[in-house]
């Protein structure tokens, strides 16, 4: 009765009191509980003119209908722990130290490995150059000093009935030391089967009395021109055979087996050539009539293997998977090196406090 009493004499007196009306109240609250359902998204649930609360239990409502954060921390498996927990060793700092520069080693070999290019071979059987026709190219190049050009001569014949003597077509004839002696460079096809080409005086006119056949060969070599430093084959095997020395009168036989290659780089291009290995026989040839007949002779017969070189490069999956082994490996390792020495020392200082006491 009092406190009505005090309330009414301040109204008559002009001056404001505290608690403001009831209806005001009621509707501040009402305006509040219609935002914080709008926020909420309860307006479904609560009542288009929900009947005023009590201030006392406004931040109750609140606090229902404020939703719970996701706490995402909860799913770290890698948890931080305060380096006043930890204790640095001396120990521990060198394996750091060696784990450090060992990845940083293996780093740089991957690296390098990545980076580079790798050549592959393998071997099949089969004809890698069917486009071919059947033939293969030859690049021939030979000097022989002690003889005229006009006597040097290419023949070339085969188990198919190719009889060719004096192929002159795609070739050269260089007189050396004054016309006395002779480069001769040709380029000429072959076909797939045994067969043989030669070097001789068969074409000349008139053959000479006593033809020298010491000589020197600069190249031979079938197919395409291989400029690969990363294959290392017998492509021209008989380049630099120098047969100077030699009885001047004898024949010189060559028996060469051509080994199909193939080379494809990483564009998918392939290129073809041919190897060979070599064996050779020195001896004195007579003809029918008794005369001394020296020639060159190259005999060839094709390998039925092929060989295959690929370029490829490391793919990124497996750089990135060696290097996450790598990195991965060298601490754990590293890791259980550390706690063992540091398990070891620490019993060991427990070992020497007990002697003491």
């Amino acid at each position: 009765m009092t406190r009505g009493r005090d309330l009414r004499v301040l109204q008559g007196a002009g001056i404001p009191s505290e608690r403001p009306p009831t209806r005001h109240l009621g509707e501040s609250v009402l305006k509040e509980q219609k935002n914080c359902g709008k926020n909420h998204g309860l307006l479904n649930h609560v009542a288009h003119e929900p009947a005023p609360l009590p201030a006392a239990l406004r931040p109750t409502l609140c606090a229902h209908l404020t939703p719970v954060p996701f706490a995402l921390r909860r799913f770290d498996i890698y948890r931080k722990v305060p380096k006043d927990l930890t204790q640095p060793t001396y120990t521990g700092a060198i394996i750091s130290i060696c784990c450090c520069l060992f990845i940083l080693f293996l780093f740089l070999s991957e690296l390098t490995g990545f980076i580079t290019t790798e050549v592959v071979n393998e071997l099949y059987v089969d004809d890698p150059d069917k486009d071919s026709g059947g033939k293969i190219d030859v690049s021939l190049n030979i000097s022989l000093p002690n003889l005229h050009c006009e006597l040097v001569g290419l023949d070339i014949q085969d188990e198919m009935g190719r009889h060719e003597v004096g192929h002159i077509d795609n070739s050269m004839k260089i007189p050396l030391n004054n016309g006395a002696g002779c480069r001769f460079e040709g380029q000429f096809s072959i076909n797939k089967v045994p067969g043989n080409f030669h070097v001789s005086t068969h074409s000349a006119t008139a053959q000479p009395q006593n033809p020298d056949m010491t000589h020197v060969i600069h190249k031979l070599s079938f197919g395409d021109t291989l400029q690969v430093q990363n294959v290392h084959g017998a492509f021209n095997a008989l380049g630099g055979a120098d047969r100077l020395t030699s009885n001047p009168l004898a024949s010189h036989d060559y028996i060469l087996k051509i080994v199909p290659t193939v080379y494809e780089d990483k564009s998918g291009k392939q290129r073809y050539s041919y190897q060979y290995t070599v064996a050779n026989k020195e001896y004195v040839a007579y003809s029918h009539t008794g005369r001394i007949i020296p020639a060159i002779w190259f005999r060839y017969d094709l390998s039925p293997i092929t060989v295959k070189y690929t370029e490829r490069r490391q793919p990124l999956y497996r750089f990135i998977t060696t290097i996450c082994a790598i990195i991965g490996g060298t601490f754990t390792v590293a890791g259980i090196l550390d706690s063992c020495i540091f398990t070891a020392s620490e019993a060991w200082k427990k070992i020497q406090l007990g002697k003491m006491h």
